[in-house]
């Protein structure tokens, strides 16, 4: 006894029996193709991009913690402050910082960085440890007058380990000799490479002490770094930490502090699967013309059917079924090479990228259930579009015209 349904048998029948017209068989393959390649395409792109972006994510969080809370901090606030998010479940670890801007001078040549004093608790909170390419970050931890440089700022600036170079900073001092620009001379101590490159071209690093005293503000920070123990919990926790710590003092997530980079990524991704899923909507307009042709190749066998006493709905439901296993083959196929072809990428090095200007020398992939899920389901529900009309159309074909002129 037939399991499936009537409608769907005879659909099969029609998808397996070798067919008289040539052109319907090639519209046929097209329309499988054309949804294959399409879904291909989407899957291959959404992977690729989702690969740079969680790459770009992962080297931002190597270099900076989680969460940032902004504040001109005494010891006691300081105090204060981190008693409130000890008792936050969510948090790790936290370390004070201060930051600021300068004018980095070595030689004959300038530029300017933003100085951040650190703390031993600083490698808690993110993956600055692992970043280093020379040197060490025990000596400026230890030692007062050294400095570490972002690997771009010092090859930018022609300078290695042992130089000295000179901070200026933006706040000025009054002197004998009038006013004059804050000064202090360091030794480079190390070189870090974080894989983010305005990290690395910007970024100079020294003791928190040393921050302190050259800014002018011992004794305080003006910031602390937050880690967290699951980073996927970063907006509840930030949540979370305005209403413990209060308005008083602002609260940023890493996501907002590169806001423009992540909407960038976002609108790229978002351009790039509307262009892709035009792909398949082409396809489903072949999938539309298959099933017209096959309703006048088929005219004769819709007459017989309702000479039987077949309803329109049934001829419909035939032709609609038709439809959907089109639509289904090619997007199980577009699915089998889509994943393929991504596999391949991320596990063979087929395209070598530049590392002076990505940072990586492979494509990254990064596959997403999330995106899998609406690619199947944005083709499926297009190709069912498609096949409305050219199901309408077969059911309304008059039976006695149908077995006359068939």
């Amino acid at each position: 006894m037939n399991r499936f349904p009537p409608e769907l048998f005879i659909a099969l029948r029609y998808l397996n029996t070798q067919r008289k017209g040539l052109f319907t068989l090639i519209t046929t393959f097209i329309g499988v193709a054309g949804v294959a390649l399409g879904v291909a395409a989407l899957i291959v792109t959404l992977s690729v991009m989702n690969g740079f972006q969680t790459d770009i994510r992962k080297r931002l969080l190597d270099a900076q913690a989680h969460i940032i809370i902004y504040g001109n901090f005494s010891i006691r606030d300081y105090e204060e402050v981190t008693a409130k998010l000890s008792s936050i479940s969510h948090i790790k670890s936290f370390s004070p910082f201060f930051m600021g801007q300068a004018i980095l001078s070595a030689q004959d040549r300038t530029a300017g960085v933003v100085v951040k004093g650190i703390s031993e608790k600083e490698f808690e909170v993110n993956n600055l440890k692992k970043a280093i390419k020379a040197g060490n970050w025990d000596s400026i931890i230890s030692s007062k007058g050294e400095i570490i440089l972002g690997e771009e700022l010092a090859n930018n600036l022609g300078i290695w380990i042992g130089d000295y170079v000179v901070l200026v900073s933006p706040k000025i001092e009054e002197a004998a000799m009038g006013i004059v620009p804050k000064m202090k001379k360091f030794k480079v101590a190390g070189l870090v490479n974080t894989g983010y490159y305005e990290f690395d071209a910007s970024f100079a690093y020294c003791s928190l002490s040393d921050a302190q005293e050259f800014f002018g503000l011992a004794g305080y920070a003006n910031g602390i770094s937050v880690a967290l123990k699951d980073s996927e919990e970063i907006f509840n926790s930030s949540d979370e930490i305005k209403k413990a710590i209060g308005a008083y003092y602002p609260v940023k997530t890493y996501a907002e502090m590169n806001k423009n980079l992540f909407s960038a990524l976002k609108l790229e991704k978002f351009m790039m699967s509307l262009i892709l899923v035009l792909i398949i909507i082409v396809a489903t307009f072949t999938i539309a013309s298959n099933l017209l042709m096959t309703s006048v190749e088929k005219i004769k066998d819709i007459g017989v059917l309702r000479s039987m006493g077949a309803s329109p709905n049934f001829i419909r439901k035939v032709f609609f079924y038709e439809g959907i296993l089109i639509a289904t083959l090619g997007i199980f196929f577009g699915f089998l090479i889509g994943l393929s072809i991504s596999w391949f990428i991320k596990n063979h090095q087929i395209i070598t990228l530049p590392s002076d200007i990505y940072y990586i020398t492979r494509v990254p992939v990064n596959i997403n259930v999330y995106d899998l899920f609406w690619t199947a389901i944005v083709s499926f529900v297009l190709c069912i579009i498609a096949a409305i009309y050219p199901a309408y159309r077969a059911s309304k074909i008059n039976p006695i015209d149908a077995i006359r002129y068939g």
